[in-house]
């Protein structure tokens, strides 16, 4: 790893906030809801005060009476406006709040005492409902919450279970999860086995099979079967846990455009207070207009120019954007990075377990008898390795050739022989019994099978033995190779059977995902990988992948990365572990299947909980989505502002139909970034569809 690279990692790593401790979190999350439910009250309390007075009006209320009812619309309406902007006044800034609550104050000075309290009832309401519909973006997260289960059934040590609170959980303990119920807590499962929805979780459509020994996550649904699972994680560290954790604190971290209206508004406020100062001097000292219209006229314009909706704007749209994606399986970091998403126009992938799936896989079965025919073999001799079966001679053979190589390699423990190993478990073959098995470091391993020496290794490896195979089948194992592939021979008692061709397999979703990528816009989309020239070059053609990278060090891959983002912004894709650095050093670094991976976790700028790179395209045109919805907020919000103005400066506009003007463009804006919580019909498949 370059000092570049660990020093810009170690920088992501640390600009995270600790987490939180969980009482901590509850109490934040009791106080807002509280101050909610008090503005709501505060809010329905002015409600009444307000039409209580106005109707009173009508009906011949005493005016001392009617303005009591307009004073407690005051103090009702104007509570939360005046802690806000006396907060703001203390730090030396002037913010929205405090211009309401002077333009309000204004027009009670003036005996416009309805107006006043008609603005103060729709600034409260505007913010009660602006609050509302904020939650509900934080709320799609915090419902993740319900999605874990508070008790588990606990298997004691003599047999017997008992309902446990997850919190008295150990690292160990062994759970049962019964048919249709939400998985507890992060484990392993030891016996049983089902299908297991993990939507929640990784955003999978399709539930995944679950048998011993494979990760099940907290919150997670099971299927028809029972499952016994060892508790991995405890409750406080699981998956479900730290993706809510992760989602709450992206909703602190600011995007760009949000930071840059947080420091506008102070600023555009006393701008604002300025403007009205002068709107009051110029006409009353200098034209000589009536006090009460001139007083009026600046009330009014300092109502119309607060910037409210043109604040709420962005972070209406960016935290339901986050919510929407943290709901399919996609977690941002902070807004900051679903901005930066949208202005990608290249991508690196590392190959192994990104683009392929990171473990081998037997992708051909070769008997000699098939190459070589009758004149070079004599197939009866393979043939009497095994007793005759209901199988045709072709098929015969070739599973044959497989399950006496699984055969030897099941005590190996090179993935090789774990590959072959499966391919052979995956067709239901017997295997068999094997006599005085010895591995040969880096060549490959004997075995005597039935009284035979059966040999599985590594062209050297047969070269030493001096074994002679024929031209014909040299040439298939050269063609195999030149495909990317690794090929495995095969003989008995030095007669060469066959061989067994195995390859890091692309992922089945790969070719379809960069097409989607491609259609939009994505002009560069490179593979880094410190494999092999020759397997590089095979994924590249078989992807359609130009421009590659191979036999790199990660020191490497960062310099290939680092030459890249000077070009053009490109995001980095990896597992989040070995590609850590290059991420580090990338305009945005995403994780692939992070569930259950705590590096990934930590280091990633955005994450995708499930190994499906179709996420990406879906991701990239969430993130163009939402800078659209942002920039349509700020445009509409500017017109309206500058509409406003004119029509106060220029036709004398009331200030009842400013409040309104200023207000529903507040909700307005609001609602139109609401809009990114729903995933419309096709969008995350989009191309692919």
């Amino acid at each position: 790893m370059t000092d570049r690279a660990l020093e810009l990692t170690t920088l992501r790593q640390q600009e995270r906030p600790a987490p939180l401790p969980p009482d901590v979190e509850e109490e934040e999350d009791v106080s807002s809801s509280g101050l909610g439910r008090l503005e709501a009250v505060l809010t329905a309390v002015c409600t009444i005060c307000l039409v209580t007075g106005w109707a009173g009006g009508l009906f011949g209320m005493p005016t001392p009476l009617q303005t009591v009812f307009y004073i407690g619309a005051y103090l009702s309406g104007g509570f939360f406006g005046t802690v806000n902007g006396l907060r703001a006044l203390g730090q030396r800034e002037i913010n929205v709040d405090f211009l309401m609550v002077i333009a309000a104050l204004g027009a009670a000075v003036i005996g416009h005492w309805g107006e006043g309290a008609t603005l103060l009832f729709l600034f409260s309401l505007s913010n009660t409902l602006q609050a509302y519909a904020l939650d509900r973006s934080r709320r799609a997260i915090r419902a993740l919450m319900e999605l874990r289960p508070s008790e588990a059934l606990l298997r004691l040590a003599d047999g017997t279970e008992r309902q446990v609170p997850i919190e008295e959980l150990a690292i160990g303990d062994v759970i049962i999860v019964k048919p249709g119920e939400r998985i507890p807590m992060d484990g392993r499962v030891l016996a049983g086995s089902s299908a297991v929805d993990q939507a929640a979780i990784t955003g999978e459509s399709m539930p995944v099979d679950k048998s011993p020994g494979e990760e099940v996550f907290a919150g997670t649904v099971n299927g028809q079967g029972a499952l016994e699972v060892e508790v991995s994680r405890l409750a406080a560290d699981t998956t479900l846990a730290k993706i809510i954790q992760m989602v709450e604190r992206a909703q602190i971290r600011k995007a760009p455009t949000q930071r840059f209206l947080d420091e506008f508004e102070p600023k555009y406020a006393t701008g604002v207070v300025g403007a009205t100062i002068l709107t009051i001097l110029l006409p009353y000292f200098v034209l000589h207009q009536p006090w009460e219209i001139v007083f009026y006229r600046a009330m009014t314009l300092l109502v119309v120019a607060s910037p409210c909706a043109l604040v709420i704007s962005t972070p209406a749209s960016i935290l339901s954007a986050i919510a929407n994606a943290a709901r399919n399986g996609v977690l941002f970091k902070g807004g900051a990075y679903l901005e930066q998403a949208a202005t990608l126009s290249a991508i690196a992938f590392d190959k192994t377990g990104t683009l392929t799936c990171g473990r081998p896989e037997v992708t051909d079965v070769v008997v000699a008898a098939e190459v070589l025919g009758d004149a070079w073999f004599n197939a009866a001799f393979f043939e009497s390795l095994v007793p005759p079966g209901p199988s045709t001679p072709e098929r015969s053979s070739r599973q044959e050739l497989l399950r006496l190589a699984a055969s030897v390699e099941r005590y190996s423990e090179h993935p090789l022989g774990d590959a072959i190993v499966a391919a052979a478990e995956a067709c239901e073959l017997d295997l068999c019994e094997v006599n005085d098995l010895q591995a040969i470091p880096g060549q490959g391993v004997i075995g005597w099978v039935e009284g035979h020496e059966v040999r599985i290794g590594n062209p050297r490896f047969f070269e030493r033995a001096h074994q002679i195979w024929p031209e014909p089948l040299r040439a298939r194992a050269r063609e195999l190779e030149a495909e990317g592939k690794t090929v495995v021979g095969v003989s008995r008692d030095n007669h060469p059977l066959g061989f067994i061709a195995l390859a890091d397999v692309i992922r089945a979703e790969a070719p379809a995902a960069l097409a989607a990528l491609r259609s939009l816009g994505i002009s560069r989309i490179v593979m880094i990988t410190g494999d092999s020239q020759r397997v590089a070059e095979a994924v590249a053609c078989q992807l359609e992948i130009d421009e590659f990278y191979s036999e790199l060090l990660p020191g490497q891959k960062v310099e290939v990365v680092e030459r890249l983002s000077h070009q053009c912004p490109v995001a980095m894709v990896g597992d989040g572990v070995n590609d850590a650095p290059a991420m580090a050093v990338s305009s945005l670094g995403v994780a692939m299947g992070a569930a259950g991976t705590d590096v990934a976790l930590e280091t990633a700028d955005v994450v995708l909980m499930s190994d499906d790179l179709t996420k990406l395209a879906y991701l990239i045109g969430l993130s163009r989505r939402s800078r659209r919805v942002v920039w349509q907020n700020i445009a509409f919000s500017l017109a309206v502002i500058v509409t406003l103005i004119i029509s106060v400066l220029a036709v004398g506009l009331p200030m009842p139909l400013g409040v309104v003007g200023h207000e529903g463009s507040t909700l307005t804006v609001v609602a139109n970034g609401l809009r990114l919580l729903r995933t419309p019909r096709g969008f995350i498949v989009g191309p692919l569809g």
